[in-house]
Protein backbone atom coordinates (compact mmCIF):
# COMPACT_ATOMS: atom_id res chain seq x y z
CA UNK A 1 0.00 0.00 0.00
CA UNK A 2 1.45 3.35 -1.01
CA UNK A 3 1.62 6.02 1.70
CA UNK A 4 -1.20 8.61 1.67
CA UNK A 5 0.15 11.27 -0.75
CA UNK A 6 -2.16 14.14 0.24
CA UNK A 7 -2.51 16.41 3.30
CA UNK A 8 -3.59 14.56 6.47
CA UNK A 9 -5.67 17.45 7.83
CA UNK A 10 -8.29 18.73 5.37
CA UNK A 11 -10.37 21.87 5.81
CA UNK A 12 -14.11 21.10 5.60
CA UNK A 13 -16.11 23.00 2.95
CA UNK A 14 -13.22 25.39 2.48
CA UNK A 15 -12.58 27.37 5.62
CA UNK A 16 -14.48 25.28 8.16
CA UNK A 17 -16.21 27.47 10.76
CA UNK A 18 -13.95 30.44 10.00
CA UNK A 19 -15.55 31.42 6.68
CA UNK A 20 -18.80 30.88 4.78
CA UNK A 21 -18.84 27.32 3.46
CA UNK A 22 -18.16 26.47 -0.18
CA UNK A 23 -16.90 29.94 -1.09
CA UNK A 24 -13.70 31.41 -2.47
CA UNK A 25 -13.34 33.23 0.85
CA UNK A 26 -13.28 29.83 2.55
CA UNK A 27 -10.54 28.55 0.28
CA UNK A 28 -8.49 31.68 0.94
CA UNK A 29 -9.01 31.30 4.69
CA UNK A 30 -7.73 27.72 4.58
CA UNK A 31 -4.61 28.90 2.75
CA UNK A 32 -4.18 31.78 5.21
CA UNK A 33 -4.31 29.28 8.10
CA UNK A 34 -1.61 27.18 6.46
CA UNK A 35 -3.81 24.34 5.24
CA UNK A 36 -2.59 22.42 2.22
CA UNK A 37 -5.87 20.59 1.55
CA UNK A 38 -9.54 21.56 1.33
CA UNK A 39 -12.83 19.73 0.86
CA UNK A 40 -15.83 21.24 -0.91
CA UNK A 41 -19.11 20.20 -2.55
CA UNK A 42 -20.00 20.38 -6.25
CA UNK A 43 -23.61 20.47 -7.50
CA UNK A 44 -25.17 21.44 -10.83
CA UNK A 45 -27.20 24.61 -11.34
CA UNK A 46 -30.22 24.53 -13.68
CA UNK A 47 -28.04 25.42 -16.68
CA UNK A 48 -25.69 22.50 -15.83
CA UNK A 49 -22.97 24.81 -14.50
CA UNK A 50 -21.05 23.01 -11.72
CA UNK A 51 -21.09 25.20 -8.61
CA UNK A 52 -19.99 24.94 -4.99
CA UNK A 53 -23.05 24.11 -2.87
CA UNK A 54 -23.96 21.59 -0.20
CA UNK A 55 -27.74 21.89 0.10
CA UNK A 56 -30.24 21.25 -2.69
CA UNK A 57 -31.88 24.59 -1.86
CA UNK A 58 -30.58 28.15 -1.56
CA UNK A 59 -32.10 29.23 1.74
CA UNK A 60 -29.53 28.15 4.35
CA UNK A 61 -26.38 29.64 2.84
CA UNK A 62 -27.63 32.44 0.58
CA UNK A 63 -30.27 35.18 0.55
CA UNK A 64 -32.02 33.40 -2.31
CA UNK A 65 -34.89 30.95 -2.37
CA UNK A 66 -35.65 27.81 -4.34
CA UNK A 67 -33.98 24.67 -5.61
CA UNK A 68 -30.42 24.68 -6.93
CA UNK A 69 -31.45 22.41 -9.82
CA UNK A 70 -34.09 24.97 -10.85
CA UNK A 71 -31.90 28.09 -10.60
CA UNK A 72 -29.55 29.16 -13.40
CA UNK A 73 -26.06 30.13 -12.36
CA UNK A 74 -26.45 33.61 -13.84
CA UNK A 75 -29.17 34.21 -11.24
CA UNK A 76 -27.21 32.54 -8.46
CA UNK A 77 -24.20 34.77 -9.11
CA UNK A 78 -26.21 37.76 -7.86
CA UNK A 79 -26.91 36.20 -4.47
CA UNK A 80 -25.16 36.85 -1.16
CA UNK A 81 -23.57 33.64 0.13
CA UNK A 82 -21.64 35.22 2.98
CA UNK A 83 -23.92 37.31 5.21
CA UNK A 84 -25.36 34.25 6.97
CA UNK A 85 -21.88 33.59 8.32
CA UNK A 86 -20.73 37.06 9.35
CA UNK A 87 -20.90 40.72 8.36
CA UNK A 88 -17.34 40.85 6.95
CA UNK A 89 -18.37 38.28 4.34
CA UNK A 90 -21.44 40.17 3.12
CA UNK A 91 -21.74 39.93 -0.64
CA UNK A 92 -19.57 36.82 -1.01
CA UNK A 93 -20.79 35.13 -4.22
CA UNK A 94 -21.72 31.54 -4.96
CA UNK A 95 -18.63 30.33 -6.86
CA UNK A 96 -18.55 28.17 -9.92
CA UNK A 97 -16.48 25.00 -9.65
CA UNK A 98 -14.27 26.42 -12.39
CA UNK A 99 -13.41 29.52 -10.34
CA UNK A 100 -12.86 27.46 -7.21
CA UNK A 101 -10.63 24.97 -9.00
CA UNK A 102 -8.53 27.70 -10.55
CA UNK A 103 -8.14 29.34 -7.15
CA UNK A 104 -7.01 26.06 -5.57
CA UNK A 105 -4.35 25.71 -8.26
CA UNK A 106 -3.31 29.35 -7.86
CA UNK A 107 -3.03 28.97 -4.07
CA UNK A 108 -1.32 25.61 -4.29
CA UNK A 109 -3.89 23.73 -2.20
CA UNK A 110 -5.07 20.19 -2.87
CA UNK A 111 -8.80 19.52 -3.36
CA UNK A 112 -11.01 16.74 -2.03
CA UNK A 113 -14.07 17.29 -4.22
CA UNK A 114 -17.37 15.86 -3.04
CA UNK A 115 -19.76 15.28 -5.93
CA UNK A 116 -23.02 16.34 -4.26
CA UNK A 117 -25.82 15.86 -6.80
CA UNK A 118 -29.36 17.10 -6.44
CA UNK A 119 -31.73 14.14 -6.47
CA UNK A 120 -32.13 12.78 -9.98
CA UNK A 121 -28.88 14.32 -11.26
CA UNK A 122 -26.43 11.77 -9.87
CA UNK A 123 -24.81 10.61 -13.11
CA UNK A 124 -24.96 14.02 -14.80
CA UNK A 125 -23.24 15.71 -11.85
CA UNK A 126 -20.55 13.03 -11.58
CA UNK A 127 -19.78 13.31 -15.28
CA UNK A 128 -19.68 17.12 -15.30
CA UNK A 129 -17.52 17.36 -12.19
CA UNK A 130 -15.03 14.80 -13.49
CA UNK A 131 -14.70 16.34 -16.95
CA UNK A 132 -14.15 19.84 -15.57
CA UNK A 133 -11.71 18.59 -12.92
CA UNK A 134 -9.73 16.87 -15.65
CA UNK A 135 -9.45 20.14 -17.59
CA UNK A 136 -8.72 22.35 -14.58
CA UNK A 137 -5.98 20.15 -13.13
CA UNK A 138 -4.48 19.03 -16.44
CA UNK A 139 -0.73 18.87 -15.91
CA UNK A 140 -0.99 19.81 -12.22
CA UNK A 141 1.52 18.08 -9.93
CA UNK A 142 -1.21 16.81 -7.59
CA UNK A 143 -4.56 15.69 -8.97
CA UNK A 144 -7.78 16.20 -6.97
CA UNK A 145 -9.72 13.36 -5.36
CA UNK A 146 -13.34 12.94 -6.50
CA UNK A 147 -15.63 11.44 -3.86
CA UNK A 148 -19.36 10.91 -3.38
CA UNK A 149 -22.03 9.13 -1.38
CA UNK A 150 -23.72 8.29 -4.69
CA UNK A 151 -22.50 5.20 -6.57
CA UNK A 152 -24.07 6.52 -9.78
CA UNK A 153 -22.01 9.72 -9.49
CA UNK A 154 -18.79 7.79 -8.96
CA UNK A 155 -19.58 5.44 -11.83
CA UNK A 156 -20.16 8.40 -14.15
CA UNK A 157 -16.95 10.07 -12.96
CA UNK A 158 -15.05 6.84 -13.57
CA UNK A 159 -16.38 6.63 -17.12
CA UNK A 160 -15.75 10.31 -17.89
CA UNK A 161 -12.26 10.67 -16.40
CA UNK A 162 -10.98 7.25 -15.32
CA UNK A 163 -7.50 8.60 -14.57
CA UNK A 164 -8.71 10.80 -11.71
CA UNK A 165 -8.67 9.11 -8.27
CA UNK A 166 -12.03 8.45 -6.61
CA UNK A 167 -13.19 7.95 -3.04
CA UNK A 168 -16.38 6.31 -1.74
CA UNK A 169 -18.25 8.24 0.94
CA UNK A 170 -20.38 6.45 3.53
CA UNK A 171 -21.62 7.07 7.04
CA UNK A 172 -21.10 3.57 8.42
CA UNK A 173 -18.86 1.16 6.55
CA UNK A 174 -21.22 -1.46 5.03
CA UNK A 175 -20.50 -5.21 4.97
CA UNK A 176 -20.07 -5.16 1.18
CA UNK A 177 -17.79 -2.12 1.12
CA UNK A 178 -14.95 -3.91 -0.66
CA UNK A 179 -17.22 -4.98 -3.52
CA UNK A 180 -18.24 -1.37 -4.15
CA UNK A 181 -14.68 -0.13 -3.94
CA UNK A 182 -13.73 -2.57 -6.68
CA UNK A 183 -16.76 -1.88 -8.88
CA UNK A 184 -16.31 1.90 -8.70
CA UNK A 185 -12.53 1.79 -8.91
CA UNK A 186 -12.05 3.77 -5.70
CA UNK A 187 -8.74 4.32 -3.95
CA UNK A 188 -10.13 5.62 -0.65
CA UNK A 189 -13.04 5.08 1.73
CA UNK A 190 -14.42 8.06 3.68
CA UNK A 191 -16.62 7.47 6.73
CA UNK A 192 -18.18 9.17 9.76
CA UNK A 193 -15.60 8.84 12.53
CA UNK A 194 -18.36 8.33 15.12
CA UNK A 195 -19.35 5.07 13.44
CA UNK A 196 -15.86 3.72 12.78
CA UNK A 197 -14.40 0.78 14.72
CA UNK A 198 -10.66 -0.04 14.98
CA UNK A 199 -11.13 -3.45 13.34
CA UNK A 200 -12.84 -1.77 10.36
CA UNK A 201 -9.99 0.70 10.02
CA UNK A 202 -7.52 -2.19 9.98
CA UNK A 203 -9.56 -4.09 7.41
CA UNK A 204 -9.69 -1.14 5.00
CA UNK A 205 -5.96 -0.49 5.29
CA UNK A 206 -5.10 -4.21 5.07
CA UNK A 207 -7.12 -4.42 1.86
CA UNK A 208 -4.92 -1.74 0.32
CA UNK A 209 -7.24 1.27 0.48
CA UNK A 210 -6.78 4.66 2.08
CA UNK A 211 -9.16 5.65 4.88
CA UNK A 212 -10.52 9.14 5.68
CA UNK A 213 -12.83 10.23 8.50
CA UNK A 214 -15.16 13.23 8.76
CA UNK A 215 -15.95 15.64 10.44
CA UNK A 216 -13.44 15.53 13.29
CA UNK A 217 -13.27 18.61 15.51
CA UNK A 218 -11.55 17.26 18.65
CA UNK A 219 -7.72 17.05 18.66
CA UNK A 220 -7.78 14.03 20.99
CA UNK A 221 -10.01 12.10 18.59
CA UNK A 222 -7.71 12.97 15.70
CA UNK A 223 -4.83 11.29 17.56
CA UNK A 224 -6.95 8.20 18.25
CA UNK A 225 -7.98 7.90 14.61
CA UNK A 226 -4.40 8.27 13.40
CA UNK A 227 -3.39 5.54 15.86
CA UNK A 228 -6.05 3.31 14.28
CA UNK A 229 -4.48 3.84 10.86
CA UNK A 230 -6.80 6.52 9.44
CA UNK A 231 -4.88 8.35 6.72
CA UNK A 232 -6.57 11.76 6.89
CA UNK A 233 -9.36 13.63 8.63
CA UNK A 234 -11.66 16.46 7.58
CA UNK A 235 -12.30 19.19 10.14
CA UNK A 236 -14.38 22.33 10.69
CA UNK A 237 -12.11 23.56 13.47
CA UNK A 238 -9.19 25.12 11.70
CA UNK A 239 -8.63 27.11 14.88
CA UNK A 240 -8.16 23.95 17.03
CA UNK A 241 -6.54 21.44 14.69
CA UNK A 242 -3.60 22.87 12.79
CA UNK A 243 -2.62 21.84 9.27
CA UNK A 244 0.47 20.02 10.58
CA UNK A 245 -1.28 18.32 13.49
CA UNK A 246 0.13 14.88 14.29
Amino acid sequence: MKPWPYPRIIAHRGGGTLAPENTLAGLRKAKEMGYAGVEFDVMLAADATPILMHDETLERTTNGRGAIAETAYRDMEKLDAGSWHSAPHMGEPVPSFERAGRLCIELGIWADIEIKPAKGYEAETGRAAALLARELWRGAPMQPLLCSFQPASLAAAKEAAPELPRGALTKRIPPDWEHWMQVLGCVSLHCDYRLLQPREARAVRDAGYWLLSYTVNDPHIVRVLFDWGVDAIITDRLDLIGPDFA
